[in-house]
């Protein structure tokens, strides 16, 4: 691994954290220069403070993806750091899961779920598109979900915010054909992030499981028991709750391709899972 990562200039949103900080410090073991982007400082520092302390190089930058400002000023310093912008990562987000009987309740959490999932991913894009068409190259990758697969009880706004960023990136893709290259990355459920704790309404999960809903809280009190076995164990084919590494080698696994070859869609699950979408 690594025959296409050293080298390259990455941003990476929500990188002080889960999926971000994850695939920050591969890409950086493996030769990139990070740009960390957080909107909390402290947290992009001690990722970007991580990778250096082995021998990468990497810096932090303070941003709100739902500012178009911070976005161009981090694409600004990106530039004066590196000289270039090669790969763009939005990965900030969150993950309000609610009904829409619970509008009063969850609406603040909607409201801020269309700033970051959509608003974020498109101030990202349009942050670095000029950059990548000016240097005739680029790499933009999307965090997506499965929720935007198909509408689903109990996630309407954050699927709707899903399925718009599926919608822009390949609208992005085809009007920089040649230029930029765009990946969507699907994950499915991850249970051990910080999404899981912008959720509303746990019970709203019931529409992305539908009948393997019991047989999730069984195999998840199992979880979190003493003796998970092969629900816990990725060379199982029982394998149940995916970790956030295995979404973060996923998206290292595309930046680490040619710049003639663009991996346009993955979809992360555990074989034995319990998403229906």
């Amino acid at each position: 691994m690594g025959d296409h990562i050293a080298g390259k200039s990455v941003i990476i949103t929500g990188a002080g954290s889960g999926f971000g900080k994850l695939t920050a410090e591969k890409l950086g073991a493996e030769g990139a220069r990070l740009t960390c982007l957080d909107i909390d400082g402290n947290a992009a520092e001690t990722t970007a403070a991580a990778i250096r302390a082995g021998g990468g190089e990497a810096q932090a930058f303070v941003a709100d993806v739902t500012s178009i400002d911070d976005m161009r000023r981090a694409a600004a310093t990106t530039i004066t750091a590196y000289g270039a912008i090669d790969v763009m990562v939005n990965n900030a987000g969150t993950m309000p899961l609610a009904f829409i009987a619970d509008h009063a309740a969850a609406l603040p959490a909607w409201s801020r779920c269309i700033d970051i999932n959509f608003k974020g991913v498109m101030h990202g894009s349009i942050a670095v598109y000029d950059q990548m068409m000016a240097q005739g190259r680029g790499h933009i990758v999307n965090l997506s979900s499965i929720y935007g697969n198909r509408p689903s009880a109990g996630a309407a706004v954050y699927g709707a915010t899903k399925a718009a960023v599926d919608y822009f990136s390949h609208a992005l893709r085809q009007e920089a054909r040649g230029r930029i290259k765009v990946t969507v990355i699907k994950p499915t459920g991850v249970m051990a992030t910080a999404l899981m704790g912008t959720v509303v309404n746990q019970a709203a999960g019931v529409g992305i499981m539908g009948h393997n809903v019991a047989s999730f809280y069984e195999d998840y009190g199992k979880l979190k028991g003493d003796a998970p076995g092969a629900l816990a164990d990725p060379e199982n084919i029982g394998y149940a709750f995916l970790t956030p590494e295995h979404i973060a080698d996923a998206i290292v696994h595309t930046v680490n391709q040619p710049w003639g070859i663009s991996i346009s869609d993955i979809t992360v699950r555990a074989s034995g899972e319990h998403y229906i979408a």
